[in-house]
């Protein structure tokens, strides 16, 4: 624990800047991730327990598509749609079998898959470290504000989970899509019996909340390395964000995505051998303060 190095920090606008930007990186990913893991157990009910790797299954698909490409925007797009339609896959026949069964059930089919998907990213791309690396036009020389660094990427990607963030909420409560997926999430059998298809809805919400974790996992590729399993952290870190934004609420996911970002951003400074600790010290506090959640709905 190195309280004295938080504290100048802190109070170095410098080293907030720097930080902050890096907390803000963090944060981007970790929402789309957990956005699509609330939007899928707020309409489905269940928690997709290999969301994770979906998160690293979009990351090689991408890493794929730059080196064919040579655009990351390409391999951006192609990592998310390719993402989206295993998930569809995967939803049609295999999850919706286990909609209604027991929780273990749903738990021992996405661990098969996380296991199947993580041997497969082994026979596909192999089994060691890779980097797709910063592409060219983002080589560019890093903004300096209040002589804090932060790097061209880092507002990129944060400009991308802003607009995915507007995007999703306008969508959600200004579409007559957004009606129907609140409307299957609140009351299925009534969705039902207006002459509304509910299985296409919930495949339909499954695909993009596995787009989003693929998204998240083809922006993170310049800036992470690759691994079979890399999808296990960023799922624990994941299910941290849903639970103390809310489970369901997807502006919750955005308020604890940010709030876990920055905890892990400055507490790689204060206490850089306690950072996973402190994200579940927040979590329980959090919990025990409101435990549906900063945004989620209490029960009663």
């Amino acid at each position: 624990m190195d309280t004295e190095a938080l504290f100048e920090c802190v109070t170095s606008l410098s080293c907030l800047v720097t930080q902050t930007s890096t907390g803000l990186i963090v944060g981007s990913l970790l929402f789309l991730v957990a956005t699509g893991l609330t939007l899928i157990f707020g309409v489905l009910g269940i928690v997709n327990f290999a969301h994770g790797s979906l998160y690293m299954l979009g990351a090689y698909i991408a890493l794929s598509a730059f080196r064919l490409t040579d655009s990351f925007i390409i391999a951006t797009l192609v990592g998310a749609i390719g993402v989206g339609a295993f998930s569809l896959f995967f939803e049609r026949f295999f999850m919706r079998r286990v909609y209604d069964a027991d929780v273990l059930m749903q738990l021992l089919v996405c661990y098969a898959f996380i296991l199947i998907l993580d041997d497969a990213v082994k026979i596909i791309w192999g089994s060691e470290f890779q980097s797709m690396g910063m592409p060219s036009y983002f080589q560019e020389p890093p903004v300096f504000l209040a002589g804090g660094v932060i790097p061209v990427f880092y507002i990129y990607l944060i400009g991308i989970a802003a607009c995915m963030a507007l995007a999703l909420w306008l969508l959600l409560n200004k579409t007559i899509i957004g009606k129907i997926v609140r409307a299957a999430a609140s009351n299925p059998s009534m969705t039902s019996a207006l002459g509304l298809n509910t299985s296409l809805i919930y495949a339909g919400v499954f695909a993009f909340g596995g787009a989003l974790a693929g998204l998240a996992g083809a922006l993170a590729a310049p800036v992470r390395s690759m691994s079979p399993g890399m999808g296990f952290s960023i799922l624990i870190e994941s299910f941290i964000v849903t639970v103390i934004g809310g489970m369901g609420s997807v502006s919750g996911a955005l308020v604890g995505a940010l709030l876990i970002g920055l905890i892990r951003s400055f507490g790689s400074i204060g206490f850089p051998f306690f950072i996973e600790g402190v994200m579940f010290v927040a979590m329980a506090a959090i919990l025990v303060l409101k435990p549906s959640g900063i945004m989620g709905k209490d029960s009663h």
